[in-house]
């Protein structure tokens, strides 16, 4: 079964959204769990981090 669900990015956020985007700005660091599966990357790793594909600047419809 195939299931489509289109999003419409210039839609305004919905009151749940930006609900879950405020508390996700108020959570610390201390709030996330590492562990062996996964663990804190350091600095050097994160720098290694990059788009798998750059960002297109126009729209493909």
């Amino acid at each position: 079964m195939l299931v489509e669900k289109v999003i419409d990015l210039n839609a305004p956020l919905t009151p749940e959204q930006i609900a879950r985007l405020d508390a996700l700005e108020k959570m610390s660091d201390d709030d996330i769990v590492y562990d062996e599966d996964a663990p804190r990357l350091t600095e050097e790793q994160l720098k290694k981090f990059k788009r798998v594909y750059p960002r297109r600047e126009e729209k493909v419809s």
